[in-house]
């Protein structure tokens, strides 16, 4: 039981015999990701989600605006992945709701720019509030330096994944 990581060398044997072997996924990236994307979204769902009515990608659409100021449609689709037609959905969606208002652009009258409405900006910093005790969720598992050093590591992989070789 040299080989066996000392938190599995805790459990319980009854507990153990329920886990399977992760073989090879023991060492892939994305598998790990996915598995902290499990933990995470659960979380943002109690603190946010849940009590405010967001997805999460309405949560991050918001703060950008809240931290924006001249926002087009499509920086919003590039910086959170989106399609154009999803992005309209969704941008639609929020008007819906009162919280964003798109208006046209002074600087170039063919585009537009999103914009926080006075509503918006109140669930935006109830999203914030509530953001500092998700996270705080988290502050038993990650050290200060360990919760910037997985940011800045997580960031690389983003970075790769836009602008890295797709060969």
């Amino acid at each position: 039981m040299s080989g066996t990581p000392p938190e599995t060398r805790r459990r319980s044997p009854a507990v153990r015999a329920q886990e399977l072997d992760e073989g090879v996924l023991a060492s892939v990236l994305g598998y790990h990701i996915s598995q902290a994307v499990v933990t995470t979204l659960g979380l943002f769902a109690r603190h946010v989600g849940e009590p405010l009515d967001l997805r999460p990608v309405e949560f991050s659409l918001l703060l950008l605006l809240q931290a924006n100021e001249q926002v087009t449609p499509k920086q919003l689709a590039q910086a959170l992945a989106l399609s154009a037609p999803n992005l309209t959905i969704l941008l639609d969606r929020l008007q819906e709701r009162g919280v964003i208002e798109r208006v046209r652009s002074e600087a170039d009258r063919r585009s537009q720019n999103v914009l926080l409405t006075p509503a918006g900006t109140e669930l935006t910093q109830r999203c914030m509030a509530l953001c500092t005790t998700m996270e705080q969720d988290l502050d038993g598992c990650l050290s200060p330096g360990e919760h910037l050093l997985l940011i800045e590591l997580l960031q690389k992989v983003i970075r790769h994944g836009r602008h890295g070789s797709h060969g």
